[in-house]
């Protein structure tokens, strides 16, 4: 008897699982499957969808490595023909045409399975980058970095997702494309696709404008946005006639109603302490670099430090004013002066710790306004999951249709997973679909060996079994491993 290919197997399967439930088989094989390919196209996306969402990799390292350590072999009745590497970059050609679609087929398919309602959605804009110069792709261009990778060409993913975080549609941007510009498009297509309903958008400030809001407005379209805290002294004699009502231990609301629109000014103790000591640590640093520029003698070296401290230290340098001297060759010693500025540090101090809100709904108090965009926390983690949990960055891809494609096949996993989690949440166990993809990869797979009497050999595929912990996550989610296969005989000369 011998024991080989050891090779993952339990997180395949449930990865495969929640294919299979969301019913993409049929889906997809309708559409990018040919009579002509020797391996159906729907088990190639189910491959590179399931290899995402469990080790976030290039098509290539698919092919050379992920492949055969996996045992999606049996789980696909494959053999290593499905991961031939021109055969992956043929299936991300077939698949952009039907977004859309999948999109449609995806909030009809969760609306049967979790009674979703979606009468609220988040809007939310982030950005990938790509190694490499990619000048062939239109899209990529340089821009405002979320990844703090200004060195490198960009797209933007536009996002709508559920307060769940199930998400109803997206779109590839170029990497320059002003976040105010994007909202109204994507306003259109979503009643486009989905028809017109009661929703709700929540959005963060500086994505919609002034004039996006009006056009909210206008065709009852209902919003609840933050804003700029700037903006708080234009409501300031309303707010100071209003008491403070408590949501928690920690947040505080007020209520207002101005010009057809309501206003909402939270103030959370546990984000002003957070504000605070950011501020104070920025502000002892950028003044002990204030305080070594004293010393500088050359004044290009002194304007380039000085650029940087300001840099660091956010927006708490505002605060601060400095006396520079006139451009010249030298600065003489006791020129440089500075001093802090205590009413704008009070000003500073005033805005920690708040959120101004405004909304076009009417009848919801503060307290209920509040609750409700604090649900823009779902978006962040939906960003964050594409990001860690899925690897969409960085982007190796080049040509603009590729880099949708990886894009897309991301999207395609985050589906997988946004419905294990679900699925997980409702059945109250407390663990998030990553922890149980990782506690049931502990079951393995193994070709076991028998030589017969007769010079042939029994091949049986065999999973260990689940321990303690995985039958607890199978229980949770209601569902039982698949029966061993039966064994196969090969000759000595096909097993050699």
């Amino acid at each position: 008897m011998r024991l080989e290919r050891p090779r993952r197997f339990g997180d395949c399967w449930l990865a495969s699982e929640m294919w299979d439930q969301l019913g993409f088989d049929r889906f997809w094989s309708e559409r990018i499957d040919t009579d002509r390919s020797p391996v159906a196209f729907s088990k190639v996306l189910k491959l590179l969808t399931v290899s995402r969402l469990i080790k976030p990799s290039a098509e290539y390292f698919v092919h050379q490595h992920w492949f055969s350590q996996s045992a999606m072999d049996a789980i696909l009745d494959c053999d290593f023909e499905i991961a031939e590497k021109n055969r992956l970059y043929r299936c991300l050609d077939r698949i952009l045409p039907y977004k859309d679609e999948l999109c449609k087929y995806l909030k009809d398919t969760w609306q049967g399975m979790f009674n979703l309602e979606y009468d609220i959605l988040l809007y939310d804009i982030t950005s990938t980058y790509f190694e490499g110069l990619c000048k062939q792709n239109p899209k990529a261009e340089f821009g405002h970095s979320k990844d703090r990778r200004s060195d490198c060409r960009q797209v933007l993913i536009a996002l709508v997702v559920t307060p769940e975080g199930f998400p109803l549609d997206y779109e590839v941007l170029q990497g320059n494309t002003s976040e105010k510009t994007t909202l109204r498009p994507l306003l259109n297509k979503i009643e486009t696709m989905y028809g017109k309903a009661n929703r709700v958008w929540l959005m963060d400030r500086g994505i919609p404008t002034e004039a996006t809001l009006k056009f909210m407005r206008k065709n009852n379209i209902s919003y609840l946005v933050g804003t700029p805290r700037r903006q708080l002294d234009d409501y300031s004699s309303e707010l100071s006639q209003k008491d403070w009502e408590q949501v928690n231990s920690s947040v505080h609301v007020k209520y207002i109603e101005k010009e057809g629109e309501c206003y909402v000014l939270a103030r959370s103790r546990d984000r002003m302490q957070k504000e605070r000591a950011m501020r104070k640590r920025k502000l002892r640093k950028y003044l002990d670099g204030l305080e070594k520029l004293k010393g500088y003698r050359n004044y290009e070296r002194f304007y380039k430090r000085l650029g940087a401290l300001q840099s660091q230290a956010g927006n708490a340098y505002r605060c601060v004013e400095l006396d520079i001297p006139g451009q010249k060759e030298r600065i003489e010693a006791g020129e440089f002066r500075y001093h802090i500025n205590r009413q704008k540090y009070r000003d500073m101090i005033y805005r920690d710790g708040k959120y101004f809100l405004r909304t076009n709904q009417k009848g919801k108090d503060g307290k209920a306004l509040w609750n409700e965009y604090m649900l823009q926390c779902n978006v962040e983690q939906s960003f964050r999951e594409l990001k860690s949990d899925l690897g969409i960055r960085p982007v190796y891809h080049h040509k603009e249709e590729r880099v949708d494609a990886h894009i897309f096949v991301a999207f395609i996993s985050y589906c997988l997973q946004v419905t294990l989690r679900h699925k997980l949440r409702v059945s109250a166990c407390g663990l998030t679909a990553q922890a149980a993809l990782e506690t049931m990869s502990r079951i393995q797979m193994l070709d076991v060996t028998f030589e017969t009497l007769d010079g042939r050999y029994l091949l049986m595929e065999r999973y260990t079994e689940p321990e303690a912990d995985q039958r607890l996550i199978l229980h949770h989610l209601n569902m039982d491993l698949p029966l061993q296969k039966p064994p196969k005989i090969y000759s000595s000369q096909v097993k050699d």
